[in-house]
């Protein structure tokens, strides 16, 4: 099966289509379970099949460093080293290269400070949070400090592109520069200059391989300036890159993220599939594919089922801490109306015991929960958007 896109429904922005690689076939608007290291955290590749996980991303950053593209080569790329068939996309680490770096000295993060106006006690305080960076940036790339021996490694835009190529995802991104939301618009803008170079370079290499066995994705960058969103946008569409990713500085709010979508999808090929980096909380993915967006990843489901939260979406509630002292004695399911393996099997007693107790079979079966919940929660909207 080759690569391709198509849209089949809209409604609005909101599209709803068919992404097709040689590892099966995306139905969109999707959720891309997150599996850094090539694992999803606590639960196997027959949980996500039984869970109906569609497709799965890894970083390059992460398994450059443990193990190693070469031995994931060795193994037969990602798909046999993990032991999954679906597609997977990998992440060029420029995100993780991010928070090396800047968002050691301004305390953001992907979950904790990303939009700061939001959140003011949890991140976003340059004062009180400044870290030393592990990274340093030039135009060549980025020379960066491990963080699990402390060696030093160099990616460019090539290199990464080649990384990329022996670990044998489907889908893989440029190497990119993120800003925080505390850059002033004249870096953000060197950033987005340097990244659109850094796109060129990745282009140039990705042909160079001629590889049909992957396709490769921009990034599109600007902060939530709408001037350089709006060129970035129409500078990448140019290159025509088989589907575009929106990264970065999404601004410090909710609502600057909405604008930033509102100002760069419409520009973006409407016949290439659009992946919102880093963002999943349900609030998003109701709101966000209404701009236009097909793809969303985030860690935000797993996490919160490895700390015992439950996602559900009744009664005002958008998750249930298992902590609880109210479900000590609760003989019902996490949500009645679920029919995940876990809400079919066990009761909110038994899932608190197994946090109480410290059992590891508690945040497997919250993941199952949590991702299952996620995969409904995207099938519903489809049906809902698009019927």
């Amino acid at each position: 099966m080759k690569f391709s896109f198509e849209v089949i429904k809209e409604s609005g922005r909101a599209r709803r289509g068919i992404l097709r690689t040689p590892h099966g076939v995306i139905h969109t608007p999707a959720f891309v379970t997150v599996g850094t290291l090539g694992a999803v955290k606590a639960v196997s590749p027959d949980d996500l099949k039984g869970i109906g996980t569609q497709v799965i991303i890894a970083n390059t950053y992460h398994l450059h460093l443990q193990p190693g593209e070469k031995l994931i080569e060795q193994m037969g790329g990602i798909h046999r080293f993990m032991g999954w068939n679906g597609p997977v996309i990998t992440d060029s680490g420029g995100f993780q290269v991010f928070s090396l770096g800047v968002a050691r000295e301004h305390g953001v993060g992907k979950i904790a400070g990303i939009f700061p106006d939001e959140n003011p006690d949890k991140g976003g305080h340059l004062s009180s949070r400044k870290k030393k960076k592990l990274v340093q940036i030039d135009e060549d790339g980025v020379e960066f400090i491990s963080y699990r021996d402390g060696s030093t490694h160099r990616f460019t835009p090539e290199n990464v592109i080649q990384i990329q190529k022996s670990i044998g995802a489907d889908i893989v991104l440029v190497l990119d520069e993120c800003t925080s939301p505390f850059h002033d618009y004249e870096y953000t803008k060197q950033a987005m200059e340097r990244t659109h170079r850094w796109a060129k370079r990745a282009h140039e290499e990705f042909k160079r391989m001629e590889n049909d066995e992957q396709v490769l994705w921009g990034i599109v960058q600007g902060g939530a300036y709408r001037d350089l969103r709006e060129y970035s946008a129409e500078f990448l569409s140019e290159m025509e890159f088989s589907g575009y990713a929106i990264g970065g500085s999404l601004g410090k709010s909710k609502d600057d993220m909405h604008r930033v979508l509102e100002w760069t999808t419409p520009i973006l090929p409407g016949d290439k599939p659009r992946h919102l980096l880093g963002i999943g909380r349900i609030e998003d993915l109701r709101t966000c594919i209404k701009y236009g967006i097909d793809l969303f990843d985030c860690v935000v489901p797993t996490r919160m089922a490895r700390t015992g939260r439950f996602l559900v979406e009744k009664e005002g509630k958008d998750r249930i801490n298992i902590f609880n002292s109210r479900y000590k004695d609760d003989p019902g399911p996490i949500d009645e109306d679920c029919n995940c393996y876990t809400c079919r099997s066990f009761s909110r007693a038994y899932l608190r015991h197994l946090f109480i107790a410290g059992e590891i079979s508690g945040p497997r079966l919250a993941t199952i929960h949590n991702l299952h919940f996620v995969e409904n929660l995207m099938k519903r909207i489809r049906e809902e958007y698009f019927s």
